[in-house]
């Protein structure tokens, strides 16, 4: 029992960790020229409660996060495709309450997360592109691929039941199509994380495996203008089923979100973009609500 309770505990932050399987990305695989830069910063405020094994002694799990996220995006031609290159660094602050043994309980952590690398191609529907040649295509439908890698780079300690970063490193290969219909994009991802172990796992020396987690994702988004947008977003996420050592596995995930994203044009160059999720049927993790707004920079590389 207390290894399972170790495992779950060690969960918590995990699950609630910015850009996790229940991330929603509207608008992924859309077209660009090469040569375009991002810059971008956001923050997110996720409220609501951590849904454990009802077997393990502690209930009432509710948690406060908030991340806060740096990325910076790059578009060349690979092969003749149109390519994306992004990096992240996230840092999060968190806090918990619960009951364990029948006894209140608290706790708080805060650190960098995990930082975040990804590469994606357009494989069909954008070859690589000036801007003065991509100005006068035609959109048409695309299809993509990506492979995403998260490096064991967060705040970690084998002392201590939660943290923020995971101690192991996590690739997602994806692949992704988009339809343009007049103002519509009708966008579907299906993906799945899949990681290493953490071998030095509470209270260390203990290895913590996990299964991968398939996602699928699917939006609708109406622009008005362009950079003036609004998507519907959606995702569902499965397995994860995770185990210290030879233990019995926990409970795996089978959960859905939805949410609305709203992106609006500031000047030429910047854009400010909100979003809003909630979970719709959670069997375990967290069922949060958040609330995201993030700033871009978009430019232009001279040639």
């Amino acid at each position: 029992m207390t290894r399972r309770l170790a495992m779950a505990l060690g969960l918590v932050l995990v699950a609630a960790a910015p850009g996790r399987a229940q991330e929603m990305e509207p608008k992924a695989y859309s077209p660009s020229p090469v040569g375009a830069n991002f810059f971008v910063v956001s923050a997110t405020r996720s409220t609501g409660a951590v849904l454990l094994d009802p077997t393990l002694p502690l209930t009432d799990v509710e948690a406060t996060v908030h991340g806060y996220v740096a990325a910076v995006g790059h578009t060349f031609g690979l092969l003749g495709n149109l390519a994306l290159v992004t990096a992240a660094l996230p840092y999060a602050t968190a806090d918990f309450t619960g009951t364990l043994n029948q006894q209140a309980a608290a706790t708080a952590r805060s650190g960098l997360a995990d930082a975040q690398f990804k590469l994606s191609v357009n494989l069909l529907g954008n070859p690589a592109m000036t801007a003065r040649e991509f100005a006068g295509q035609r959109r048409r439908p695309i299809v993509g691929a990506s492979v995403a890698v998260r490096t064991p780079t967060g705040q970690y300690y084998d002392t201590k039941l939660i943290n923020i970063g995971n101690h192991r490193w996590a690739f997602k290969p994806e692949v992704g199509l988009s339809v343009p219909v007049r103002r519509f994009d009708f966008d579907i991802y299906g993906g799945a994380w899949v990681f290493t172990g953490n071998n030095d796992f509470y209270p260390g020396g203990l290895e913590r495996t996990q299964d991968p987690v398939i996602s699928l994702q699917a939006h609708v988004s109406y622009t008005l203008r362009p950079r003036l947008w609004v998507g519907l977003d959606s995702t569902w996420y499965s397995g994860g089923e995770s185990r210290v050592g030879e233990g019995d596995p926990m409970t795996g995930m089978n959960n859905s979100r939805a949410g609305i994203t709203v992106s609006v044009p500031v000047g030429a160059r910047y854009s400010v973009k909100a979003a809003y999720a909630s979970g719709v049927s959670v069997r375990t993790g967290t069922n949060f609500t958040t609330v995201a707004v993030a700033f871009q920079a978009l430019w232009l590389s001279r040639r």
